[in-house]
Order: C-alpha cells, then structure tokens, then sequence
C-alpha cells in the first residue's frame, strides 16, 4: 500500500518512524459529466484570468486571498516547515479508555506502518502496551495543510489511526429530538425488547453494498444494448398506523425471515417487564357457605337423621333424586343463594317425614287396640 505521509511518532523521549497508509478505500461508481445531445465529455479547463490561457497542473499552486483580494503564496516548503511540533510528527498526549471517545469525533481510518528495521522495537512495544492498558492513545498531527486531533489503537498487529474532529466541530443535538410530550406503555417497550432479541446480532462481513450492485447490473445491461432489469414490486399491506400493530409485524417478520416458529395464534411474543403484582382474591364467600353447610348437616340429631333415613324407604324415589341433587350441589360448591333453597328442601323433607311417622304409629295403636 502506497503512503501518503512520512513521519514519526512522539512517545514521550521514544521516537518511532512510521508511514501513513490509508486503511479504507471506497468502492462507490464514478460518473461522468457529458452532453445529453452527443454523450460528449464535459471537461473543466484551469484558465489563469491575467493571461487567460490554460494552465497545466504543475503550474498551479497555493495561496492565501487576503481580506482586500490580494494573494499571498504559500509553497509545499513553508507548509513543511510550519513552527508547530506536529508539522512531521504524530504527538502522543494523553491515553485515556476507549469509551471515552464520541463516535460523532470519529473520521477517517489509517493504518500506521512502521518506517524501517529500527522502527520495529519502539513500534510493538507501543502496540503491546496499548493492548495491556485497554486505552486508546490521543494525539495531534498535522495533515494536509491543517491541524488535526487523532486516537490511535490495536487493530491485530498493526495500529491503526482515526482521524478527530475537534471538540468545537461536533454541534449539539438542540432541536433534533421531539418535543413533544410522549408516553411510552410499558407494553410497547416489550414489543421492541422482543424485535431486538428477534433481530439478534449480524456479522458485518455478511453485509454488502446492494445499491452498488444493483448500478452495476443497469451499466451491464444498458452496455450489452438490453433494457435495464425493472424495479422490484414494493411490498403489500396497508400503512400500519397503529405503533402497537407495527411492532407486532416487526417481531412475526424477522421470526419468519430467520426461519423461527412464529409464537402461538400468530401473536408476537411479549416479555413483560418485572413489576410486582396484587395477589388474585380469595372466593372466601362460597368456601365459607360450603364449609357452613357441611357442619350444619353434621350437627343434627341423631334422632331427625333416624327418622329421615326411615321416612325415605317409603318413599325411596323422590328421596334418593332430592339428596343426589343436595349432594352435587354441595361437590360445586353452590353459591349461597341455592344452598338457602336447598336447606329449605331439606327442612320441608324432614317435616313431611315427621309427619308420615305420626300417622303411621297413630295407625298401628289404633290396630291394637281392636285387637283386645
């Protein structure tokens, strides 16, 4: 890889040579600017105004416009020779932890390589001891005609630059939010904690440049004389105007696109936030009701049960059908309403019964005594 800056790196006393190597390149398609009427190319010619000619490149220079138009040269030599530390050196001035550095600071990337057999020692022990620390090195170095802020870290054995903007050039975020008061339902917040669990992580080596290909294909096709290839048929469905509605399409999409079993009855699944909750309330009254029943029933007298149990072998049918209906309502735990009925049933039963036995022993005294 061809440099594009020679100088050294400032490490305290240590001074380690190194080249500055550009460690991205774009892959972005180039146009052309030309004439729609002939596909002629449209070029930009450099014209000195005094002479009025063309110049070439290598009689063009820099200077400086002053404030009443007067321009004042500046050479390569005076821009090497500038009286500031950084003018050939990559100043090392503080190390401090790697997440500490906003990601809206972050520039271009390069790759610094070390200059030669001697800059191998001062190199990796800088490399290691970056590594060891878990910081990340901040330093000034001056670059195509300007000062400029830098953070230097380990990327596998090289290390590796990103170019700083100054503090004062990142603007604050005023204005960019909503102002408007919103409330976000704690429901919602579980929808999205699920469409990012669902989503998951990505490797960025799977990642490509789509629309680059794509403009590839247009190129191949209109250069081979074919009809470029059609635009793909947008997606179907209604515009989801319910935020809820959405997030529930979100999660059921991303299940489907990486082949997960969509949850039950088609529903996103909902994780819902730890919160303490009121435990649900005891249907005291109807275990009360049951359990006051129950003892009723076991506090008769022995006497009224006799006579019950005596009364019901006359009338067996209508007996045994009036106590298995008691009976299940009692297994159902009927509420009180028809428990009282019940109680009534059973109090009207026992007192036909009473009476039938006063008739029976009335008719058997009667038979004795016509029998003496």
């Amino acid at each position: 890889m061809r440099s594009i800056w020679n100088g050294a790196i400032s490490f305290g006393l240590v001074s380690i040579p190194i080249k500055l190597v550009n460690a991205t390149e774009s892959h972005s398609i180039a146009f052309r600017q030309i004439h729609t009427e002939d596909n002629g190319r449209i070029r930009y010619r450099k014209v000195c105004e005094l002479e009025d000619r063309e110049v070439t490149q290598a009689e063009i220079g820099k200077a400086y416009e002053d404030a009443d138009g007067t321009m004042i040269p500046i050479t390569d030599d005076d821009l090497t020779h500038l009286p500031i530390p950084t003018a050939r050196t990559i100043e090392i001035v503080a190390f401090v932890p790697g997440d500490r550095i906003d990601p809206l600071q972050m520039g271009s990337a390069y790759y610094l390589a070390a200059g030669g057999a001697p800059a191998a020692k001062p190199y990796t022990l800088l490399r290691e001891a970056l590594k060891r620390s878990n910081k990340v090195a901040i330093a000034k170095f001056a670059l195509r005609g300007r000062e400029r802020l830098g953070m230097l870290r380990v990327v596998g054995d090289a290390i590796a630059m990103h170019g700083l903007l100054w503090p004062d050039e990142v603007r604050a975020p005023e204005g960019v939010a909503p102002d408007a008061d919103v409330t976000i339902r704690d429901k919602e917040l579980d929808l999205a904690d699920a469409l990012m669990d669902t989503l998951g992580e990505v490797d960025l080596t799977d990642l490509h440049d789509e629309y680059r290909e794509a403009l590839e294909e247009v190129i191949a096709a209109k250069a081979s004389g074919e009809a470029p290839p059609g635009m793909p048929e947008p997606a179907t469905g209604g515009k989801v105007l319910d935020l809820m509605a959405a997030l529930e399409n979100s999660v059921r999409a991303a299940r489907e696109s990486r082949g997960a079993e969509p949850s039950p009855g088609g529903e996103a699944e909902v994780r819902p936030l730890s919160r303490g909750r009121a435990a649900p309330k005891e249907t005291g009254g109807k275990k009360s009701t049951s359990t006051a029943k129950k003892t009723a029933a076991a506090k008769k007298p022995a006497a009224t049960r006799k006579s019950t149990s005596k009364t019901a072998q006359g009338t067996r049918k209508t007996t045994t059908a009036k106590s298995t209906t008691t009976k299940t309502a009692t297994a159902k735990n009927a509420t009180t309403k028809n428990a009282t009925t019940k109680n009534g049933i059973a109090k009207s039963t026992t007192a036909r019964s009473g009476a039938s036995a006063k008739k029976t022993a009335a008719k058997k005294t009667a038979s004795r005594k016509r029998s003496a």
